[in-house]
C-alpha cells in the first residue's frame, strides 16, 4: 500500500543539562519528554526530529567518532545509549556491513538501509557539484541548509539562492484529521520538497493572522508551563478576531492538539523550518514570550523576515 506520511517519534534526553549522568539506556525512564517529526519519507522525518531536539544537532554527524578506530567503534556499537544512531551512522560512512550491524544491535535492517541512505546524500554533497538535481534530492532527505552548505563546501547564502532560483521551496501537505468523511475544521500540516502544496487554499481567512510559536520538546527548566500559556495566548487572540497558527512539534502538549488553533503546523522550531511557514502565510505577528528559549532565540529571524513581534 502506498503511504501518505511517515511518523517518527524521538525521546528527549536531558543529557546535555546532566553531563556526568550515565548515558546508557535501558528499563529505567530517562527520557523528560519527546519529538515528533512528519514528512513523506522516513529520511526526512528522522532529520526533521533530529533537529527538533534541540541539543545542538540537525544531522546525522554531529556527533564525531572519527578519532575511534574500526574496532573501538564496533565496540561502541553494542553500547546502547542516546547516541547508538550517530554511531551506526558512522559505521555505515566507514561502510561497515549492515548483517554486521543488525547482528549487533538488533535493529531492523529497514531502518538500517534508511539511515544509510541518509549517509550516502551526505557523500554525493561532499563529492558532487551542488546543481539544482542534487539539492533537490538533499532537501527532499530532510538535509537543512546549513548542513547542505558545511558538507559541499558552500556558502549557506548560496544555497538558499540556489534554492530560490530553481524553485525548490517546502510544500506543506495536510494530516486530514476527518479520515476524509467530511472537511476537518482543524487540519495540520507538515512540509516536503518536490510536492504539491496543499496549504494554499487555507492560507487566506479575511483576518489578521497571529504566529504562535511553542516550546518545543520539555526539557529540564521548560516545560508544560509553557505550553500552558502558548495555549491560552492562541484563545485570546482568537477571541480578539485574529487567525491562529501554532508551531510546535511535542505530541505530548496541548499545543498540538489540531483543534487549539485554526492551523498546527508539526514542525522543528528552527530559523529556516519556522522560514517556510512565514512564506506561506504571511503572519501579521507573532509572539515569541510564550515559548521560552525555543521561541524567543527565534526572535531575530522572524524581524528579519518582516515579522511584527508582539507583547
Amino acid at each position: 500500500p502506498t503511504v501518505d506520511y511517515i511518523v517518527v517519534k524521538f525521546p528527549k534526553w536531558p543529557f546535555d543539562k546532566f553531563v556526568y549522568a550515565k548515558r546508557d539506556l535501558g528499563t529505567q525512564m530517562k527520557a523528560t519528554g519527546e519529538v515528533m517529526a512528519i514528512s513523506d519519507n522516513f529520511e526526512s522525518a528522522l532529520m526533521k526530529a533530529i533537529r527538533s531536539l534541540e541539543q545542538h544537532v540537525d544531522h546525522l554527524g554531529s556527533f564525531c567518532f572519527t578519532g575511534l578506530t574500526d574496532s573501538q567503534l564496533m565496540k561502541r556499537l553494542k553500547t546502547v545509549d542516546d547516541q547508538r544512531i550517530y554511531v551506526i551512522a558512522e559505521a555505515l560512512r566507514r561502510s561497515f556491513d549492515m548483517e554486521e550491524i543488525y547482528k549487533i544491535t538488533g535493529i531492523d535492517m529497514w531502518f538500517i538501509s534508511k539511515i544509510l541512505n541518509i549517509v550516502s546524500m551526505e557523500k554525493r554533497l561532499k563529492s558532487e557539484a551542488l546543481d539544482a538535481e542534487l539539492l533537490l534530492s538533499a532537501k527532499k532527505f530532510g538535509f537543512p541548509d546549513n548542513v547542505i552548505a558545511s558538507l559541499s563546501g558552500e556558502p549557506e547564502e548560496l544555497v538558499k539562492d540556489k534554492r530560490k532560483t530553481n524553485r525548490i521551496n517546502a510544500a506543506f501537505k495536510m494530516v486530514d484529521t476527518c479520515a476524509a468523511e467530511f472537511e476537518a475544521a482543524t487540519p495540520y500540516f507538515y512540509s516536503v520538497y518536490g510536492g504539491e502544496d496543499e496549504g494554499v487554499e487555507r492560507s487566506t481567512t479575511g483576518k489578521k493572522k497571529i504566529l504562535v510559536l511553542g516550546s518545543g520538546p520539555i526539557r529540564i527548566g521548560q516545560g508544560i508551563e509553557f505550553d500552558f500559556c502558548s495555549v491560552h495566548a492562541t484563545w485570546a487572540f482568537a477571541k480578539a478576531g485574529y487567525e491562529t497558527i501554532i508551531i510546535n512539534n511535542n505530541p505530548e502538549t496541548v499545543s498540538t492538539d489540531f483543534d487549539i488553533a485554526d492551523k498546527l503546523y508539526f514542525e522543528p522550531l528552527t530559523a529556516e523550518d519556522v522560514a517556510n511557514v512565514v512564506n506561506i502565510e504571511n503572519p501579521d505577528g507573532a509572539v515569541v514570550q510564550f515559548g521560552g528559549q525555543t521561541a524567543i532565540k527565534l526572535t531575530e529571524a522572524l524581524r528579519s523576515m518582516g515579522v511584527r513581534i508582539f507583547g
